[in-house]
């Protein structure tokens, strides 16, 4: 098993084979459906992460998320106008 730091938290992954994944892809669905989580390998790298769509983050967690992006600082400098202009002119 894989351990990874995740948001904060600790996830547990079990690693597969991309072969395994591909003939047992049934049974490893019926397991992330019951909340665990895979790696799988090609050739010996990760390349995917497979976890439960349920197991996305809190409310709380989204929240923050959200009124982070709210009071994300705005990019000044640059009137609509100008920027607009340099799309009609890309397209000359």
């Amino acid at each position: 098993m894989d351990r990874r730091a995740y948001g904060g938290e600790e996830s547990v992954y079990t690693e597969v084979g991309a072969f395994d994944a591909k003939t047992k892809l049934s049974a490893i669905l019926r397991k992330v459906d019951q909340g665990e989580r895979f790696t799988i390998r090609l050739r010996g790298r990760a390349v995917a992460n497979l976890a439960s769509v349920a197991s996305g983050r809190t409310a709380a967690e989204v929240s923050r998320a959200v009124e982070g992006l709210i009071h994300f600082p705005r990019i000044e400098g640059i009137s609509g106008d100008t920027v607009l202009e340099w799309i009609r002119e890309g397209r000359k």
